[in-house]
Formats: C-alpha cells, structure tokens, sequence
C-alpha cells in the first residue's frame, strides 16, 4: 500500500499550523494573578500597611509595643490542640486538629497593659471550621489564663473561608475583667479560633499597639453595622 503522499500532506498541514502560531517568547504574557488574600480583605478602620510594615488607623500609624511578622519563622508562637509552622512566604499557619485550640505567644513580654492596650490579628481563614469563638485571654505576674480576664474583637471577628481581616482587641473595655489589663504587666497573650477541630488559617502579623480608645475605634461603619447585626 502506498500511503507517502498522503503522510506527507499531514506533515506539511501540521508544519503550516505550527508556523501560523506565534513563538512561545512572542506570546504575551498573563498578567499575574492577586493573592486570594488580598482580593478578600475586609475593609476596616485598621488595617496593615504593607509598604510601611506597620498597622494604622484610617491611614494613622498605631505606636507598637510589640510586632511579630512570622519571616519564615514561628517567632516562639505555639499551639495547644493542633499544629503551627511557618507558611510561604511568610506568616504563621494555624492548623486546628482539636477542640478549643489555643494559639500562645512567647511569654515575658513585659508590656504595660496602660500604654499599649490594643491587640491586632491579621490572618485569613483557609479552611471552614466549626463555630466561631475569637477569645483573647492573657497572664500576668498576678494571674493565668482564665475566663475572669478575657476580650472579644471589637471588630473583624468570624472570618469566612478566604476571607482576611484584622481582629481589633480593645483591652481597655474587656468583656470579662474590668480594668485589669491597663493596670498590669503583660506577661502572654492567647488566642483561641474556633470551638472545635477543623477549622486553619494563616496569621500574617500580630501586634499590640497603644490605643486611641473605644470612641475612636467605634467611629468605624462596618463595626456599628456588624454590632447592630448581632
């Protein structure tokens, strides 16, 4: 059987194609994608300036007591009930694998709970969990961690899958302990998730910064309306 002329045909037809297709360094180039994170930060009064590596307040740098960055490192963070390790490029991934998981800061800090009075979380959720907690709890020389002294965020709580935000603690106005944390030494600060396993997230920075007060922070629209939701 004599099929040549007929290969031949294919092979020029293909030969032709190829050559109407622009070389691979010709194509232009896709434009690079936003992070998932970024695309889903929520927009609140206080927010992190990337450029300026710092928090701010409707664009006014907070002053920090303390900042952590996770650079390729824990920075002495641990977690109780699941799992902690760098993430890529840089922040905290937090992998919840038990009940009540709690997220530890290194201790000593010997911060003064009257200057510096307000606690940031930057993260995004990466995967669902079960339901929402957000409690802050601390030690200092007189206490431990108990329920008697702890806060909720006054903003930013509860984030969807994807979905950042910064948890804005206003120690000055806890949910359980009065005026304790303007009237000590910090020594640890604790945050707890969600309730059950499950759920992870990337923490990206944490910081306590001083605050400019509840009148200050409460001036903020998406707070009220989350509030009033409740």
């Amino acid at each position: 059987m004599k099929s040549t002329p007929f290969l031949g045909g294919v092979a020029a037809a293909l030969l032709l194609s190829a050559c109407d297709q622009p070389a691979p360094w010709a194509r232009a180039a896709a434009a690079p994608q936003p992070s998932q994170a970024v695309r889903n930060e929520r927009a609140q009064a206080v927010a992190w300036n990337e450029g300026a590596g710092r928090f701010e307040l409707r664009g006014a740098p907070l002053r920090t007591g303390r900042l952590w960055t996770f650079d390729g490192a824990t920075d002495g963070f641990v977690l109780a009930g699941g799992e902690v390790l760098p993430s890529t490029p840089a922040g905290l991934e937090v992998r919840n694998l038990g009940p009540d998981a709690a997220l530890r800061s290194p201790k000593g800090l010997a911060l003064d709970g009257g200057r510096y009075s307000l606690v940031l979380v930057r993260l995004t959720r990466t995967r669902a969990g079960a339901e929402w907690d957000g409690d802050l709890f601390y030690s200092t020389q007189a206490h431990g961690e108990t329920g008697g002294f702890r806060a909720k965020p006054a903003d930013g709580g509860d984030p969807a899958p994807g979905e950042t935000v910064v948890l804005v603690y206003d120690m000055a106005n806890l949910k359980a302990g009065g005026d304790d944390w303007i009237a000590s030494l910090i020594d640890q600060i604790r945050l707890d998730t969600d309730d059950a396993s499950g759920g992870a997230f990337v923490v990206h920075q944490v910081a306590v910064t001083e605050n400019p007060g509840a009148a200050a922070l409460a001036q903020s629209p998406l707070r009220t309306a989350r509030i009033a939701d409740r």
